[in-house]
């Protein structure tokens, strides 16, 4: 059985621009009415608490989860990426002094996970790992290092030897989180000419050209985008469109939206906003960033307010306006995700031990609680298969 989604590629039009591309892509599902699910997580040595990597089923009609189930033990798999053939999962261990990255076969029908191998990420303190659009390499931020490295895939879908490392260099204005660098977050750009590392610890979001036959990674010219000091910049991400970025800034709590220069692989801030309320002076931190899939909404994480917020994109200029604070069973939500249809956003609720379901209004982007959550210990990360 299979869902089928329409997906944005990018292309050459007839009036000589990139713009978007839309195909249609068939993904292996459990049903025509549910996805597989994927939970990183921390683990620890007390009762009752997570073990490694969980799998769940998320019912398209309802929103429903299912139980979930261990499909892989390991320490701290906090990040997860799937590769885009469905065919393998990575995992960084952010646990030691040198990370470690570990890449899983996918079981096609049962969507288990089989160890293929692992590799040195490194660095110390892997936090982050993404995967170029061919599916050729497979991207890792070093938080306690302040570097990132590109391994390649093997034909099988497991690691090979690192073939590109960047170690930053630099500080900034938080003493207690700015004293050298620490990357958060590494993507490649939809054409997979440039990869982006934003990192916490030297306001700047890194720009790196990469070679897309040997992986190896140079700096770019311009080599990154500034962000205010203090911003401390977390999770970045693509719009649809190809022509806008957004990097959500952990430490004083912001979005900051960016024109993307695809062919200069430049950033361009257009406007920064705030993911508190008005008024707000608790203590509280930014998370995890996402685009609907239509593009037209954007959602991003507040830990200690325990929120989504909810912002509508302006279609022409990328800018945002705010729509929502979502709060309903939100505790220090890490890491969210919105499912490949776009009808439901999943948080991982850190503190709160589960993960748990909204509705998303097509229509004002805004979140519906579903009444449906799965307990989880300390989960992280959510993917979708």
């Amino acid at each position: 059985m299979t869902v089928r989604l329409l997906k944005k590629g990018f292309g050459m039009g007839a009036n000589g621009f990139i713009g978007a591309a839309v195909s249609l892509v068939v993904l292996s599902t459990v049903s025509a009415e549910s996805l597989h699910v994927y939970v990183g997580t921390y683990t620890g040595g007390e009762e009752g608490s997570s073990k490694g990597i969980y799998r769940s089923t998320l019912d398209l009609r309802t929103g429903e989860l299912s139980s979930p189930v261990l499909v892989a033990e390991a320490r701290n798999p906090s990040f997860l990426e799937i590769h885009p053939n469905g065919k393998s999962l990575y995992a960084v261990s952010e646990a030691g002094a040198s990370g470690r990255v570990f890449a899983y076969a996918i079981d096609p029908a049962a969507g288990d996970l089989k160890l293929l191998n692992e590799c040195p990420s490194g660095g110390g303190g892997p936090c982050h790992v993404s995967i170029d659009h061919a599916g050729k390499h497979v991207l890792v931020a070093n938080y306690n290092s302040g570097s990132a490295s590109v391994i390649p895939v093997r034909p099988d879908g497991g690691l090979g030897e690192p073939t590109g490392f960047v170690q930053h260099q630099g500080s900034s204005v938080n003493p207690a989180r700015q004293k050298g660098p620490h990357a958060h977050s590494v993507n490649a750009s939809p054409d997979g000419r440039f990869v982006f590392v934003a990192d916490l610890g030297i306001d700047k979001i890194m720009i790196y050209k990469l070679d897309g036959e040997s992986g190896a990674m140079t700096a770019n010219d311009p080599p990154f985008a500034q962000l205010k000091p203090g911003a401390g910049p977390r999770h970045f991400v693509f719009h649809p469109s190809g022509k806008r970025a957004y990097v959500i800034n952990e430490l004083d709590c912001t979005i900051t939206a960016f024109a993307y220069d695809v062919t200069a692989g430049s950033l361009k801030e257009i406007q920064t906003v705030s993911a508190l309320p008005s008024g707000f002076s608790g203590p509280s931190a930014c998370a995890e960033v996402r685009v609907h899939p239509s593009g037209r909404f954007l959602y991003g994480s507040n830990r200690g307010h325990d929120s989504i917020a909810v912002y509508r994109v302006d279609p022409a200029q990328g800018s945002l306006t705010f729509v929502e604070h979502e709060t309903a069973g939100i505790k220090t939500p890490r890491n969210f995700n919105i499912d490949p249809t776009g009808g439901f956003c999943l948080v991982a609720n850190q503190d709160g031990g589960s993960v748990i379901v909204f509705r998303i209004d097509p229509e004002t982007g805004s979140l519906e609680p579903t009444g449906h959550k799965i307990a989880v210990s300390r989960p992280v990360c959510i993917r979708f298969l």
